[in-house]
């Protein structure tokens, strides 16, 4: 937790870093690539930070680890944590490169507020800064440890077997040991990251969910070509060239959404490629003959563009107590609802878990309509892929306005 000393200053403070975070945020990104040029070559998204979404991510998280810290100060925001501790581990980020984004951080605070930073204000963002990092370099070391790795060491050769056309714009790609040996365990719902080598010699990583259950002698993920401005990089080079013989580079299994034991009842809602994890959850839960309540809901643009929808139908007809609710924008003859997924329509039983991946409006609803018809916030998990984009909106609304930076909480 903050020191006495800190709160009062970092509870005055926050509305105006708050307020500056966008422009703090891209000013660091600006100071860390000139220093550093091989971080944005072969370890950042570059198309989210051409977008801006990284920079809006990173301006979330801080802003909502700080509200954390005063609206909770007894409870560290292990949700908030746990996913970009994921998230970072499937990069291989270690200790040492934490003490590399300080430094560019808070010069470019420096830079951006001016001389409202006062050595008081710069010591109480300065304890927000490492509680965060401190927190996040123990998850991460602790998730390095139970993958069998040391610190960042997270990289494996694999080889594709098998390349199948799922739709137009997507493949799935059934990876194997080189050498033939089992791969590492995962849990259903877990992702790793692929790196690969691009023309320009920039080595790009992207993370893919294993689509298909734990315990089997090959790994399955799933590429959607990425079309609009930036494109894909790595999901459109992986589509284009990826084929059966060719060697990736991948991490080990990381990824907080994951199948839930026992035998409470699941809701499963995806959009577009968000199906893959729970394509795993569904043939996991389907190989072990569970018998619980599990509804499962997909929203896709057609049935031509639902990638998987043939499997998708089978496994939850293997479940006894499984049932299947589609909706398409255009779903022609497909005896699929038409329009976005509506939640509401269903009969949820009690005590239901929720687990959603797809794009953030997706998300969005989905967790609205939950919410509204009784399921508790605690009991709804989601995935996003790409930048967490939805903390900025989940911090920012309870920092109050105020125009400048007071040395301290007048109270």
């Amino acid at each position: 937790m903050l020191s006495e000393q800190a709160v009062p200053v970092v509870r005055a403070t926050l509305p105006a870093v708050g307020g500056a975070l966008d422009r703090i945020t891209e000013r660091f990104y600006g100071r860390l690539f000139d220093a550093h040029p091989e971080l944005l070559r072969d370890l950042f998204n570059r198309g989210n930070q051409a977008n801006g979404d990284q920079r809006r991510a990173l301006a979330g998280s801080i802003a909502a680890f700080a509200v954390a810290l005063l609206e909770h100060p007894d409870t560290r925001p292990d949700a908030l944590l746990s996913r970009i501790a994921h998230k970072h581990a499937s990069l291989g980020v270690t200790a040492d490169q934490y003490k590399i984004v300080h430094e560019h951080l808070f010069a470019a605070i420096v830079e951006v507020l001016g001389g409202a930073v006062t050595p008081e204000v710069a010591r109480a963002w300065d304890e927000v800064y490492w509680l965060m990092a401190n927190a996040l370099i123990a998850l991460e070391s602790r998730l390095y440890q139970e993958a069998g790795v040391d610190d960042g060491q997270v990289w494996r050769p694999v080889r594709i077997s098998e390349r199948r056309e799922e739709t137009a714009d997507t493949v799935s790609l059934t990876l194997t040991d080189p050498d033939g040996e089992p791969l590492p365990p995962f849990r259903p719902g877990q992702y790793m990251s692929v790196r690969v080598a691009l023309p320009d010699g920039a080595h790009q990583i992207r993370q893919y969910s294993l689509s298909s259950a734990p315990g089997r002698p090959a790994w399955r993920i799933t590429v959607k070509r990425v079309d609009g401005d930036p494109a894909g990089e790595v999901s459109n080079r992986l589509h284009a060239h990826a084929a059966a013989g060719d060697v990736l580079e991948v991490s080990a299994p990381f990824g907080d959404l994951v199948l839930p034991e026992g035998d409470g009842p699941l809701l499963l809602a995806s959009a577009g490629i968000g199906s893959t994890p729970m394509l795993a959850m569904l043939d996991h839960l389907a190989a072990t003959g569970a018998e619980r309540r599990v509804v499962v809901v997909h929203a896709d643009r057609s049935p031509g563009a639902h990638a998987h929808a043939e499997e998708l139908r089978e496994l939850v007809g293997r479940l006894p107590q499984g049932s299947l609710h589609l909706w398409y924008e255009a779903p022609g003859a497909s005896g699929a609802r038409e329009g976005r997924a509506d939640v509401t329509a269903l009969e949820l039983p009690a005590g239901t878990h929720a687990y959603l991946c797809g794009p953030l409006p997706f998300l969005r609803a989905v967790r609205g309509d939950l919410l509204a018809s009784g399921v508790a916030a605690a009991d709804v998990h989601y995935e996003v892929f790409g930048p967490d984009l939805w903390l900025g909106t989940a911090a920012r609304p309870s920092i109050p306005k105020r125009r400048s930076v007071p040395a301290a909480d007048p109270a």
